[in-house]
């Protein structure tokens, strides 16, 4: 038994002698783990350099406005929606209200935070429009927790940006990168205060571009740069930064929660607004006071384009807008704007966007299967603007007269007892008398008093050159037909469903 425990202590000293002589060296990291190390630590210094340009914006709201704005969510939702739940606070308040007590004066409130960038070293923040829109007062504060009381210096609606002036200099100004060079698949790294966690940082990547999420109603510009890096209520007005550092976006918008579903206002879009809003304190956007729709997506039209498969269908002029006497024309298919091609709606707005109100661009199109060019002056765009509304008239029984007939519409020749009748003196073309019920030209909004002035290419001013246009036309391929509706122009296709 000795002996066996000696040869015991023996080799255990002996192992322990080749561990002393032998030390075990630590492994090389392999080179992915070397990459990962390398990508961590790109993460670390663009969180370092761009938490210097962010601040939080907090918000005093006005009085009336004070009842949601605490609410995490609520910077979040569309102006409707929050004017709602703020007149539904308000008149629980006022039932709920019991006489004040006497107490002395205090401070503002600050009820409200969202997030900012620092735009220019002379002070200038930029942040969203829905941040700061109902403030009474506005306080800037930084990552060292240096406090400045802001003036808002404009906000613009229909982009969601809005400025802010602090009276400070030599501030470290965040980077500002090119959001069209920004492709689908790049790191997107968000830098905020959602939940007033100030100068939290998520990643993530660039889901997409190009996203609308509203209608044109409720916010014109809208270009959205999609991302999954985590965006929460108090993000709003922060940047969106790729690994460079440089900002790409500014996070304005989320759908739903925990979605990974984040939207942001591309850079260049951002840029152009804020430098517009510091020198005039508005915006004037330039438009054509066109309706259009994407040729590829517009299943009644683009079986009757010639010539064309990509593009922008004119389908309405505006009343009074600035195309409505120019040489575009109803059924026009726009394919370029400065020689620059545009194959959807979108693009097209894109391309204007960059114009200023009153410049003149050229128009490449199709026309009847034949390509042209054209110029058109572009006009402002209405501060408050509204979609042409089209109010049916009553219909009423017209006189004896003589009548054509298309796919549920009557229409006949426009006499003096008519012109009255449906407020169309001066009018050219046929007037539709009647629309039955459940007919391919009910479905298409056409009313009773509206203006046929052409049947696809073919002139109609009366119920003869009416007729006339029609036949020989496959009414299950569908034919175009213009009007004219309460001033404005468009056209419908009015097709036979077997």
């Amino acid at each position: 038994m000795k002996k066996k425990i000696a040869v015991t202590i023996l080799s255990a000293g002996l192992l322990g002698g080749m561990v002393a002589d032998s030390p075990v060296r630590a492994a090389e990291p392999s080179e992915a783990l070397k990459l990962a190390q390398q990508l961590n630590q790109a993460f670390v210094e663009v969180a370092e350099s761009v938490s210097k340009s962010v601040v939080v914006v907090r918000v005093a709201s006005k009085p009336r406005a004070r009842g949601g704005v605490g609410n995490p969510f609520f910077d979040q939702l569309p102006e409707e929606y929050r004017k709602f739940f703020e007149r539904q606070q308000e008149q629980q308040r006022d039932e709920q209200q019991t006489p004040p007590r006497r107490s002395r004066p205090r401070g503002p409130i600050f009820d409200g935070q969202g997030s900012g960038l620092v735009y220019r070293e002379d002070g200038i923040i930029l942040t969203n429009r829905h941040v700061v829109e109902n403030a009474d007062k506005v306080q800037i504060v930084f990552q060292g927790g240096k406090e400045y009381d802001g003036e808002v210096l404009g906000v613009d609606r229909q982009s969601d940006i809005a400025v802010v002036k602090i009276d400070a200099t030599g501030l470290a100004a965040a980077k500002m990168g090119d959001s069209d060079k920004t492709k689908v698949g790049e790191f997107a790294i968000a830098v905020g205060s959602p939940y007033e966690l100030d100068y939290s940082v998520t990643v993530g990547h660039v889901s997409a571009k190009g996203r609308r999420v509203f209608s044109d109603q409720m916010m014109f510009d809208q270009d959205f740069i999609q991302t999954d890096a985590s965006i929460n209520p108090g993000n709003s007005g922060g940047p969106l930064v790729n690994i460079y550092g440089e900002v790409i976006g500014i996070n304005t918008l989320i759908r739903g929660v925990n979605t990974g579903i984040g939207f942001a206002i591309p850079v260049n879009l951002a840029k152009r607004v804020a430098d517009m809003l510091i020198e005039d304190g508005k915006v004037t956007r330039a438009w054509l006071g066109v309706s259009i729709t994407t040729l590829r997506e517009d299943a009644d039209y683009r079986d009757l384009a010639v010539g064309v498969e990509d593009g922008v269908v004119v389908r309405q002029f505006v009343s009074g807008g600035p195309a409505e006497n120019s040489d575009l024309e109803l059924a026009d298919v726009i394919t370029e704007v400065d020689g620059n091609s545009v194959k959807s709606a979108d693009e097209l707005k894109r391309e204007l966007r960059l114009k200023k109100a009153g410049d003149s661009v050229t128009l490449g199109l199709m026309r009847n299967g034949k390509a042209r060019e054209i110029e058109v002056e572009t006009g402002a765009f209405p501060e408050e603007f509204t979609a042409v509304s089209r109010m049916r008239r009553s219909e009423r029984k017209p006189e004896a007269d003589t009548k054509a007939k298309l796919l549920g519409m009557t229409v006949q020749n426009i006499n003096a007892d008519l012109a009255k009748r449906f407020e169309v003196e001066g009018e050219k073309g046929v007037i539709v008398t009647a629309i039955e019920n459940d007919s391919v030209a009910a479905e298409k909004g056409i009313s009773p008093g509206d203006i046929v002035t052409r049947i696809n290419s073919a002139p109609v001013d009366s119920v003869a050159t009416f007729k006339a246009a029609l036949g020989g036309e496959d009414l299950k391929k569908g034919v175009i037909v213009h009007l004219t509706s309460e001033g404005s122009q468009r056209f419908e296709v009015l097709k036979q469903y077997e």
